[in-house]
């Protein structure tokens, strides 16, 4: 029985919880030939999205891929990238820079600042055409999968010899990765010397 006057304790509130502080330049960093990665918030911590900061060097080009769970988002930091987000009119095989949408959308060049959102079912791509590295931010829903493919991914790349484009297949079908053009490395798109070696790689 209640006494006129007093107060019944209500029901303890959970106490507010820290929040995350990353300083630049801090994350755990995975590096490749290919690209850098740091990890700047992961599943860990978030609930909604895995965070990454991505350098992406010239020449890189991602391929064309498609999740269909995963909804992402790309924002330019520095220099020039091109990017595609839309559903073409022909999925081609051995690239996407000539892709169009039956909307009349094209791949675009990116500079600083620009935003893309990519929703799940779209198919998506980035490249650096020029001679000087980009850099990006890069978001990723639901945590944890990213993470997880990038750390797998490295291990497939650290390998002695040319990467096994098997096991890197395998890899894309667990964690969500339709690739629709290959992934390549090396040089910008431009004349090749002649004689020079194509040091373009699939991984």
């Amino acid at each position: 029985m209640t006494r006129t006057g007093t107060v019944e304790p209500g029901p303890q509130r959970p106490r507010p919880r820290s929040g995350l502080v990353v300083p630049p330049g801090r994350g755990r960093t995975l590096r490749t030939a290919a690209q850098q990665v740091t990890f700047k918030v992961t599943g860990q911590h978030s609930r909604a999205a895995s965070s990454f900061e991505v350098v992406v060097p010239p020449g890189f080009d991602v391929g064309a891929h498609v999740h269909t769970r995963s909804e992402e988002l790309f924002y330019v930091l520095e220099g020039e990238l091109e990017l595609l987000a839309f559903e073409p009119q022909v999925r081609t095989r051995d690239g996407w820079r000539e892709w169009e949408s039956a909307a009349g959308d094209r791949p675009v060049r990116a500079t600083t600042g620009t935003t893309v959102l990519v929703p799940p079912g779209c198919p998506h791509a980035f490249a650096n055409p020029t001679g000087a590295p980009a850099r990006m931010f890069f978001q990723a829903a639901p945590p944890p999968d990213h993470e997880r493919y990038f750390d797998e991914l490295l291990d497939i790349l650290a390998a002695d010899g040319p990467p096994d484009e098997a096991a890197v297949a395998a890899l894309r079908a667990r964690y969500d990765i339709e690739q629709l053009t290959p992934l390549r490395h090396g040089p910008p798109p431009g004349p090749v010397p002649k004689g020079a070696p194509d040091r373009s790689e699939e991984g």
